[in-house]
């Protein structure tokens, strides 16, 4: 398709790539950001039809917009959290739904999890590089830190991962004071576990993300697939890391305010 039209108003494809970075994202065409964040070629967010009498919006962008803004906040800036497994929508989820909070004039910002991946370096001499992508090869402790201070009305930078490179850069994202919504997103920010439980206490409203296991697998083997993986190393690297990670958010998730 001609435009990235999430909402209906999305950059034309000449200008999809600064969109990307913005969201702490680097693409190198179409097909990869499509996969990336489940965006389907017949013009669909992840199964859900778009509603031409608002925007564009899909019918749960405007469904989760109506209850943000609907909801107590526990300190000066707005908190949400959209978990859920690797392939699930949640980047498309949360993307959109900063732009419609934009639209309806909040200042909003976007905060993937991703930023806090440890090294590779240090997953190889954890002997876990091969699970890269599982809560033991993140910064949890750094990117509690981080959420502890997000409610707060000052200035914040954050680390962005940037896929291209396979690493993260630390200071890549900004929080501007005058942020009004937070919208965080990443596989297990609803998750019961040491120190990643601590988290749910600063939401100020929590998403979790289901998706039919099925449809998860397909997602995360074409993923690979657009990364350049053989069918067989595709389907292998799904099975062996990210369906795993994907079963232990749905057996280990707390409760969330909302569920998609």
């Amino acid at each position: 398709f001609d435009e990235l039209d999430l909402l209906g108003q999305l950059p034309r494809r000449r200008d999809w790539v600064g969109y990307c970075r913005d969201y702490g994202t680097r693409a190198k065409n179409v097909s990869q950001y499509n996969s990336r964040h489940d965006v389907r070629s017949d013009g669909l967010y992840d199964g859900h039809p778009r509603s031409a009498g608002d925007g564009g919006m899909t019918a749960p962008i405007l469904t989760l917009l109506e209850r943000v803004l609907q909801s107590p906040r526990r300190q000066a800036r707005r908190v949400v959290a959209i978990a859920g497994p690797p392939a699930s929508g949640k980047s498309t989820l949360a993307a959109g739904l900063v732009e419609a909070l934009r639209q309806a004039g909040v200042a909003s910002q976007l905060v993937p999890m991703d930023g806090f991946h440890l090294d590779n370096s240090i997953l190889i001499d954890r002997g876990i590089l091969d699970r890269k992508g599982s809560p033991p090869s993140f910064d949890a402790i750094g990117l509690l830190r981080l959420v502890q201070a997000l409610g707060a009305p000052q200035e914040l930078y954050y680390p962005v991962f940037d896929r291209g490179r396979d690493i993260s850069i630390a200071g890549a994202g900004y929080i501007a004071p005058e942020c009004d919504t937070i919208v965080i997103e990443g596989n297990y920010l609803l998750m019961d576990a040491p120190i990643w439980r601590d988290m749910a206490g600063y939401w100020d409203l929590s998403v979790q993300l289901t998706c039919p296991q099925a449809e998860l697998e397909a997602r995360l083997i074409q993923r690979w697939l657009d990364h350049g993986l053989t069918p067989e190393a595709a389907r292998i690297r799904a099975q062996s890391n990210d369906l795993p990670n994907a079963r232990l958010v749905v057996q280990r998730a707390l409760r969330a305010d909302v569920v998609l």
